[in-house]
């Protein structure tokens, strides 16, 4: 079997079983879009992650990074979150209790309270000694593994109904012998036995007052502001009306939301009143209100949807989109509202359709939206003009109610959806979107709706879903459901739903659960009478080129690929396995044609795992399907001497060498360099 190349079908092409004839590699290494082509490779970044030279597709295989995790945090990540951190009245109380080494910290939402524990635990082990665990886990059942803050976001009622006195104490037991500390969070409505009252600290939020004077001075410290612009915002934030506001808005996050406007307002002179107004917009009752003004327009209704659905878009994309979904809405009601022509306007006068229609601009106007200054970046060929409404969370407040409170929207915007050509960038916006929406959604089809873009033959929509599922697991009370509807999924027999859940592992689901996306992806190959798919295989290899990224998920991917190539011939793993092993020989996995956020080649995981790296040469050169590439790439690297003096390639040769005594193919590979040299002593060999 080649290592052939993993064809990446344009969005809105069919997937296909057949892998590109002769002649067509070039064809294969371009991405579809409307108009022109997107050529694929390869970007980096710290936060987010791209692949693709400067082309339109870019966006589509963005990955965010996840705000909960099981497994280590990244320091910068922690640091991150600690910025502006603002310590909360019952900060030095949870200190207290946590001396005990379990904190139980009870909060409403949106009150910071996952930012103080991570605060917490960051004051003992440091940025980079935080560790998450599932939402899930049954406490009773788990145990410490080294001297590290634990951190347990979003305690769910099951899980708080084992708990008690004697588990808990238990527990503080090991995690004192461990060194380590835990703090869990949960709601505040979550009951818990009444014998844990002394490990229990109910968190009150900082004054929004603070966090927000906080925040300018960060900004200042990072150069964002100068001193003098810092004195003008701490001037208006002084001022009776955002005193007011601040007062009227106490949440940690409506500080930021006012130090990030009164940035913008010194840096552009915005004045003071329009940012309050912005301010005020962004609420679920300003959504409902400006909903309820609109229900007869049509224009409005399909325009609000399409800004709230498609946030950083650009205009074309965002006018595209309205103009499918108006029909549907419009199919609501009754006719279009006709326009009085005429002297006066007045009764009697002929009254006619308005065929031409408002302004782009002035219908943005009237739903409170705007066009942001163009955007001219390495992503795009051509400048982006997104737009947005004026109000910090009005799309989300705006999408929220329009989907769960309107009977039959949902289903009208999965609908325009589903009609909507591709536009790079639709399936990481909407999916988004839909994922914070349905985060508040309730009842069995929370899930079930995303089940058709799921089994879909196209790969935007099955990424629409994946981004979909990625923030939803966000949320600590719906991570069970996610867990278990990706468990079904990776076991169906049609090969689209599998994936999908093989693109959700590639993503920020799989970043924030490696050991379970791992896992997903064994499942997901695991039909041993089965041929292995185009798309199936291209899902899969970039879910592990998204796992690679984190230098953490290197050794326990690695690992999996050589448990895969010693599967039987034949079957999706070996099939997978030996396509990486070839690609990672001759080029990189993924192959450059293909998706792709890390490329790796053999000589890469040579200088960085040789440890690891070794186990899979030798499994590599003991299958007859992989001796041949696994054995050239090792010749290719011993005589360029740059990547022989990176990898210490005879210290690689002395190790490899010494297992050839049980490993035939090592044996061979090993006897033919020997021979290569004439006869003399190879280098590095174990006689």
């Amino acid at each position: 079997m080649s290592a052939g190349a993993d064809t990446s079908p344009g969005p809105d092409a069919e997937d296909s079983g057949e892998g590109p004839g002769p002649g067509s590699s070039y064809r294969d290494n371009q991405q579809r879009v409307d108009q022109g082509f997107a050529i694929m490779g390869e970007v980096t970044g710290d936060l987010t992650v791209m692949f693709g030279a400067p082309s339109d597709g870019d966006v589509s295989e963005h990955i965010r990074k996840p705000r909960l995790r099981e497994g280590p945090y990244p320091a910068d990540d922690v640091r991150d979150r600690l910025l502006g951190f603002v310590e909360p009245p019952t900060y030095v109380q949870c200190r207290k209790a946590l001396d005990s080494h379990i904190l139980l910290l009870r909060a409403d939402t949106g009150t910071g309270a996952s930012t103080a524990a991570f605060a917490l635990l960051a004051e003992r082990y440091g940025a980079d000694g935080i560790t998450g665990l599932d939402s899930p886990d049954d406490l009773s059942r788990w145990r410490p593994k080294e001297a590290r803050g634990y951190l347990l976001q979003g305690l769910t009622p099951g899980a708080a109904d084992l708990l008690g006195e004697v588990v808990l104490t238990e527990l503080a037991s090991l995690l004192r012998r461990s060194g380590a500390h835990l703090v869990v969070t949960l709601r505040t409505e979550t009951a818990l036995p009444g014998d844990t009252l002394s490990w229990q600290v109910a968190h009150r939020p900082p004054p929004s007052a603070e966090v927000a004077l906080k925040r300018l001075s960060t900004m200042t410290e990072a150069g964002e502001l100068s001193t003098g612009q810092e004195a003008d915002a701490l001037r208006h934030l002084d001022a009776p009306d955002f005193v007011g506001h601040l007062g009227a808005h106490p949440l940690p996050g409506d500080g930021v939301a006012v130090a990030e406007g009164l940035r913008d307002l010194v840096l552009t002179g915005k004045s003071a009143a329009s940012l309050l107004a912005d301010l005020r917009t962004g609420s679920p009752a300003a959504a409902r209100k400006a909903l309820a003004e609109a229900r007869d327009r049509a224009d409005r209704i399909s325009l609000m949807a399409a800004i709230s659905l498609l946030p950083d878009q650009d205009r074309t994309v965002v006018e595209r989109f309205s103009a499918i979904l108006r029909p549907h809405i419009d199919g609501r009601g009754g006719a279009a509202p006709a326009v009085a022509v005429g002297p006066g306007h007045g009764e009697g006068a002929m009254a006619r359709h308005d065929l031409l229609g408002p302004a782009f601009e002035d219908r943005l106007a009237a739903v409170g939206a705007r066009l942001l200054p163009p955007q001219y970046g390495a992503a795009q060929r051509y400048p982006v003009q997104p737009v947005d409404f004026s109000g910090r969370h009005r799309a989300d407040a705006l999408l929220r109610s329009l989907w769960l409170e309107y009977e039959g929207m949902a289903g009208l915007l999965w609908k325009s959806l589903d009609e909507s050509p591709h536009q790079p960038g639709v399936e990481l916006a909407a999916g988004e979107a839909i994922g914070r929406v349905l985060a508040h959604a309730t009842g069995p089809d929370t899930l079930r709706q995303l089940h058709p873009f799921a089994a879909s033959d196209k790969r935007w929509r099955r990424r629409l879903v994946a981004n979909a599922l990625g923030e939803m697991v966000q949320h600590p009370a719906l991570t069970g459901a996610v867990r278990e509807q990706l468990r079904q999924w990776s076991r169906a027999a049609p090969v689209a739903l599998r994936c999908t859940v093989a693109e959700t592992c590639g993503g920020s689901y799989g970043l924030a659960r490696p050991a379970a996306a791992l896992k997903l992806l064994d499942t997901v190959l695991d039909k041993p009478g089965e041929k292995l798919e185009v798309p199936l295989r291209t899902a899969v290899s970039f879910a592990l080129s998204a796992l690679l990224f984190e230098d953490a998920n290197c050794a326990p991917v690695l690992d999996l690929l050589r448990e895969w190539q010693r599967a039987g011939p034949g079957t999706p793993r070996h099939g997978l396995a030996v396509h990486a092993v070839e690609s990672m020989s001759r080029a990189s996995f993924p192959l450059p044609s293909a998706p792709g956020v890390r490329r790796v080649s053999l000589a890469d995981l040579l200088a960085d795992h040789t440890g690891r790296i070794l186990d899979l040469v030798v499994a590599a050169l003991d299958d007859p399907a992989t001796h041949e590439a696994m054995a050239s790439c090792l010749d290719r690297i011993e005589s360029d001497p740059g990547p022989r003096h990176r990898t210490a390639f005879p210290h690689f040769l002395a190790a490899l060498s010494g297992t050839a005594r049980g490993h035939r193919g090592v044996m061979r590979f090993v006897l033919r360099r020997h021979r290569a040299r004439s006869g003399s002593p190879a280098e590095g060999f174990a006689s």
